[in-house]
C-alpha cells in the first residue's frame, strides 16, 4: 500500500505544531496543532512573512543579494531550540523549535519545515516549582547570593525578571556587595546560561592593555605582541560579557566600546576587519557615572547604552535580617575548606556583628568569619574571637551598659564577677568584651579577687 499520499493526514495528526515556510519565509501551509498553538486559522498566516510569529529563536541576518535572510537557511537545520512566539492575542507562548530548510532535487533551497512544541504546561509548572522552593526555604541561596530579607529577595525577583531579555544591565553598589554575584545570576537564568560568562575588571588594567584584553590584538600589532590574541569580546560570543568598575575606563576606549554596541562587532588592536560578536553586555559600578559624566570622564551616550536595566544592590547594613543566614553558610564553607569544625555563634558574638555598621559589606563579613573560625578552639564562635573593630567596644577599656556608666559601676562590675565566681573569660562573654578589658577593669577598680569574691 503506499501510503505517501496520505501524508497530509499525517500531519494534520501530530500534537506538534508544524509550518512550511518558502525560501523568502513567506507561509505556505501550517497544521491544527499550529493553529492551536498560535490562535490564528490558516487563512491568517498562509502569504505572510513568517516574522508575523516574533520567534526568539529566529536570527534575521543583512538581506543582501544571494544572501540568506534568515540564520535557519544559513545553517541548514535548528535542534531542540527554546523560544518565545507572540500568539494572536499578542502573548508570548513557551515553544521547543525544531527545523530544517526542504532543498529540490538539484540541491536548491526551496523553503523550509518547523515544528514547535508547546512547552507553556511544563514552564508554568518549573515556576511553580521554584515559588515553592522560595517559599518554603528548600535553597538557602540564588545562585550563590545568600538571603531572605525583603531587601534581597527584590533583587532576586528583578534579576529574574531581567534575564530573560536582551538588555544590558548595570549593576549599582557600595564595594563588597555581591555585584559580580548578581551578574553571573542573570547570566545563569537567561537563555544564555549554556554560553560562555567573560568578567573584565576595568580598574585593573591601564588603557593599552585594557583595549587589547576587551578587543584581542594581531600578532606584531605592538611591541610585546608576540601572537594573535583573542579579546573578550570575542571569548563571550553567544554569552554575556561583565564589565566590573566600568566608571574607569578611560574615554578613548569608552568611544571603542560604544561602537561595539551599537555594530556589533570588535576590531582586533593592529586590524581593520571587523569581526561580528554576539553577547549580552552586563556593567557593575560604585561610582556615580552621572557625577563623571558633569566632569567630562564618562560618555553621556554610552551611560545610556548599557545603564537600560539600572539594578541597585542593597547593603549588608540594610539588610542586617540576612547577617545570621550569611554567617552561617560563611562558617560550613571554612568548615569544608579547612576541615575545622565550628558548629555556631554565640548570642554576644551574633549581637556584635548585628550592630556593626558593615563598611565593607558582605565581603568584610566574610573576611570576619575567616578570622573568627582561624582563632575559634571550640565549636562555637565567641566575641573574643571576632576581630578587634567588630568586637570591641569604642574605647579599649571602657564597658557596655550599666557597668560603664552611673556611680554603680565597680558594684555591679564586682556582682558580674561574683556570679561568674571569679572566671575572666564568663565575665568577658556576657559582656560582648575581651579579657583584656576584663582585666583592666578589675585593676581600675582595685577589686581583690582573693578577699572579695
Amino acid at each position: 500500500m503506499d501510503l505517501s499520499k496520505y501524508w497530509k493526514t499525517i500531519v494534520d495528526t501530530l500534537q506538534d505544531g508544524l509550518m512550511v515556510v518558502d525560501a523568502a519565509g513567506t507561509i505556505v501551509a501550517m497544521n491544527p496543532a499550529a493553529e492551536k498553538l498560535t490562535g490564528y486559522r490558516t487563512g491568517e498566516l498562509v502569504g505572510h512573512n513568517c516574522g508575523i510569529l516574533n520567534c526568539t529563536g529566529c536570527q534575521v541576518l543583512d538581506q543582501e543579494k544571494g544572501h540568506p535572510f534568515c540564520s535557519l537557511f544559513a545553517t541548514g537545520a535548528v535542534r531542540e531550540k527554546q523560544c518565545l512566539i507572540t500568539n494572536k492575542e499578542q502573548r508570548a507562548v513557551h515553544v521547543m523549535k525544531n527545523a530544517s530548510v526542504l532543498k529540490d532535487d538539484d540541491g536548491h533551497i526551496i523553503g523550509a519545515v518547523e515544528m514547535f512544541t508547546d512547552q507553556s504546561e511544563l514552564v508554568h509548572k518549573q515556576m511553580e516549582v521554584d515559588s515553592l522552593r522560595k517559599t518554603c526555604h528548600l535553597e538557602e541561596g540564588f545562585h550563590g547570593i545568600i538571603g531572605r530579607s525583603n531587601a534581597i529577595q527584590r533583587v532576586f525577583d528583578l534579576v529574574e525578571s531581567v534575564a530573560p531579555t536582551a538588555a544590558p544591565v548595570m549593576i549599582l553598589g557600595q564595594s563588597g556587595t555581591g555585584k559580580e554575584l548578581v551578574a553571573r545570576a542573570i547570566h545563569e537564568v537567561s537563555p544564555r546560561h549554556n554560553e560562555p560568562f567573560i568578567k573584565v575588571n576595568c580598574a585593573a588594567l591601564n588603557e593599552s592593555l585594557l583595549e587589547s584584553e576587551l578587543f584581542g590584538h594581531e600578532k606584531g600589532s605592538f611591541t610585546g605582541a608576540e601572537r594573535l590574541r583573542i579579546g573578550r569580546f570575542e571569548a563571550a560570543h553567544g554569552g554575556t560579557i561583565f564589565l566590573d568598575e566600568i566608571g574607569d575606563i578611560p574615554l578613548s576606549t569608552q568611544v571603542k566600546l560604544l561602537r561595539v554596541l551599537e555594530e556589533r562587532a570588535i576590531e582586533r588592536v593592529g586590524d581593520h576587519k571587523p569581526i561580528a560578536v554576539d553577547v549580552r553586555i552586563l556593567t557593575a559600578t560604585n561610582k556615580n557615572l552621572e557625577e563623571l559624566i558633569r566632569e567630562g570622564s564618562f560618555r553621556e551616550d554610552l551611560y545610556f547604552r548599557i545603564s537600560v536595566f539600572p539594578l541597585s544592590i542593597p547593603t549588608l547594613k540594610d539588610r542586617r535580617d540576612d547577617i545570621p543566614v550569611i554567617v552561617e553558610s560563611f562558617l560550613e564553607q571554612h568548615a569544608l575548606k579547612v576541615g575545622k569544625t565550628v558548629t555556631g555563634i554565640h548570642p554576644h558574638a551574633m549581637e556584635k556583628l548585628l550592630n556593626y555598621d558593615w563598611p565593607g559589606n558582605v565581603r568584610e563579613l566574610k573576611n570576619a568569619i575567616e578570622y573568627a573560625s582561624v582563632l575559634c578552639t571550640g565549636p562555637v564562635v565567641e566575641v573574643q574571637h571576632l576581630p578587634p573593630r567588630i568586637g570591641l567596644p569604642p574605647s579599649g577599656d571602657s564597658l557596655p551598659g550599666k557597668i560603664a556608666d552611673g556611680n554603680g559601676q565597680r558594684e555591679s562590675f564586682l556582682k558580674l564577677l561574683r556570679e561568674c565566681h571569679g572566671n575572666q573569660s564568663e565575665v568577658a562573654r556576657r559582656l560582648g568584651v575581651s579579657r583584656v578589658t576584663v582585666w583592666k577593669r578589675i585593676k581600675k577598680f582595685a577589686i581583690d579577687l582573693k578577699t572579695e569574691l
